[in-house]
């Protein structure tokens, strides 16, 4: 669960009107907009990427990077707040804050407005879900948006000339998070989507390599925080997962 910022919103069920994107950065996995009405707590799924979270609830902006996420949790929502959200590229990292220290935690960012936000001592325009690539040219170019070569080859499914330890290495130093660490993260997200739309237990363990049901309900308990009856039937309260318009969790 994150510990900070205490608010945030990313979330999809009732209560929560999401929408989200992907993009076409190879610095961006999507961008997301979320608006919370009459809920105050969501559950938190575990997530492999960091993120820029910008909002705005009674009449005051504020901004904040989000870390990635080893577990399920309970997190509180701003009721009637507005967000606008970036969830980076597995990979890419901030020059002037280690991911690693973002782990299941994150930083709120001071001197934030409707129109801007201070980040590694620059001040940028705070962005709307449709200029939401812009804004990370212009990290790119400052370089306070950054990314390591060899995990980007990994990522990419090259095989790096140096050793299997120093990959390991770079890739936690980059990500906060180990290779397998990654991949369970995002196999049990997959798997509360294909059951959220309609997916028996025993066919979603098949398609996605687990080794039978007890253990997928194992992988959602812990990242997921919900069982897989509880996916299929919607119920449970407000979850992180994207919701399409038809109240159905989107890939």
């Amino acid at each position: 669960m994150r510990s900070a910022p205490e608010e945030r919103g990313a979330a999809g069920s009732a209560g929560l009107a999401f929408v989200t994107r992907s993009s076409d950065s190879p610095w961006v996995d999507a961008v997301w907009t979320c608006t919370s009405d009459r809920v105050s707590r969501m559950t938190s799924v575990a997530a492999a990427r960091w993120g820029l979270v910008f909002w705005e609830h009674e009449g005051t902006a504020r901004a904040a990077v989000t870390g990635p996420e080893t577990r399920s949790g309970d997190a509180p929502v701003p009721e009637g707040a507005a967000f606008v959200g970036i969830e980076f590229a597995v990979g890419t990292s901030l020059r002037h804050v280690p991911t690693p220290l973002l782990v299941d935690g994150g930083i709120e960012l001071p001197d934030t407005d409707r129109a801007s936000f201070r980040l590694d001592g620059a001040r940028f325009e705070t962005p709307r879900i449709d200029d939401a690539e812009a804004l990370v040219e212009r990290l790119v170019r400052a370089g306070t948006l950054v990314r390591d070569p060899v995990v980007a080859g990994v990522l990419r499914g090259t095989s790096p000339r140096t050793s299997a330890r120093t990959i390991q290495r770079r890739f936690r130093a980059a990500t906060g998070l180990t290779q397998g660490a990654v991949a369970q993260i995002e196999r049990a997200r997959t798997a509360a989507v294909l059951l959220s739309t309609g997916g028996a237990g025993a066919d979603v363990a098949a398609t996605l390599g687990y080794v039978d049901e007890p253990h997928l309900a194992r992988a959602l308990r812990r990242y997921v925080g919900r069982t897989a009856g509880a996916l299929r039937r919607g119920v449970g309260g407000a979850i992180a997962l994207d919701l399409g318009p038809s109240g159905q969790p989107t890939a």
